[in-house]
């Protein structure tokens, strides 16, 4: 078994970017081990939606079934573990979300597979695979292997790499399902949208981030507008969440959520190991501090030492007007 397979989340007949993550990956311990990546769709009715999805991302598994037209683990674990079979994986990668973490351990059961969770990175070196996991609150990278496992299932932290990119199509394979009502004994009930305003940072392109160095709740105007300017988020870091200035949702680092942005600005954040844990990723990175000693300016690409309350306003300025506005 050399296949990699993987499970493409989707919602509102649109697959979640952080699958294509997930399929970067697996394209590397696919092209290591010497097999395939094959991406599992799960689902009901969404059958355009697994056409679309093979014109970038190959070949495709699709498993169509009414019981499946909502997530349960009742349902996927099974009809997932029918498909590594068929594909003959040797890896199952799950993204680290609400459902990778109800999924996977159910998932291995079913496949006497060995589980990790929670990877920043997996590696195919000396004929096995290498899992990275952060631990002690991310201040140290972990390095494991599996032993004895014929097949393995993992589950990946979103924002821990780029999301693949090129485009490869692939045929789409139906998946013959036999499940019964009796089997799923979870049942759906309502799906609750999150409040207005709630925002899943792991998606955005460019965050703004604050820190303690703002000195309070309503410092972060400057930065809400210089995100606004650039069409990004504002983040925060641990402190500013501890201390109620801006919801969790906000925070980046270990402790909360993991991003990758094509540009990260932060601003007054003196860069501790658990919030570098969580933006490191990003494809560039933009530190203003006071602190010329910072440690944030360790991973910037570019660093200011400088009062942020006079560098924000001007580049929120110039952005503005290179834009055309005022």
């Amino acid at each position: 078994m050399k296949n990699v397979l993987l499970l493409a989340e989707h919602n509102g007949g649109k697959v979640r970017e952080v699958s294509f993550e997930l399929l970067a990956l697996a394209r590397e311990l696919a092209g290591a081990l010497g097999g395939e990546a094959v991406t599992a769709l799960l689902g009901h009715g969404a059958g355009a939606l697994a056409a679309e999805l093979a014109q970038r991302a190959g070949a495709v598994a699709h498993a169509d079934h009414e019981l499946l037209a909502h997530y349960t683990s009742d349902g996927y674990a099974p009809v997932l573990a029918q498909i590594a079979r068929e594909q003959a994986a040797a890896v199952v990668l799950l993204t680290h979300s609400p459902i990778g973490w109800d999924l996977a351990p159910r998932l291995a059961a079913e496949l006497e597979a060995g589980l990790v969770t929670e990877c920043v990175n997996i590696a195919a070196g000396g004929g096995r695979l290498i899992y990275t996991r952060r631990i002690f609150n991310g201040k140290l990278d972990c390095d494991l292997t599996l032993q004895n496992c014929a097949v393995q299932v993992a589950t990946m932290r979103s924002g821990a790499r780029p999301a693949a990119e090129e485009p490869r199509p692939g045929p789409v394979t139906a998946v013959q399902v036999n499940l019964s009502p009796e089997q799923v004994r979870i049942r759906f009930v309502e799906r609750r949208r999150p409040p207005k305003g709630k925002v899943d940072l792991s998606q955005s392109d460019i965050i703004v981030s604050g820190g303690r160095g703002l000195g309070g709740a309503d410092k972060f105007a400057i930065l809400e507008e210089l995100a606004a300017a650039l069409g990004g988020e504002v983040g925060a870091s641990r402190p500013v969440v501890d201390a109620g200035w801006l919801p969790h949702e906000r925070q980046v680092g270990s402790s909360g959520v993991t991003v990758a942005p094509k540009l990260y600005i932060a601003c007054g954040i003196s860069g501790a190991m658990h919030h570098l844990a969580g933006m490191k990723g990003s494809k560039f990175i933009i530190a203003i501090n006071k602190d010329a000693e910072a440690p944030i300016f360790e991973v910037a690409d570019v660093g200011v030492a400088g009062d942020l309350f006079e560098l924000v306003p001007a580049l929120t300025k110039a952005i503005k007007e290179a834009k055309g506005g005022s």
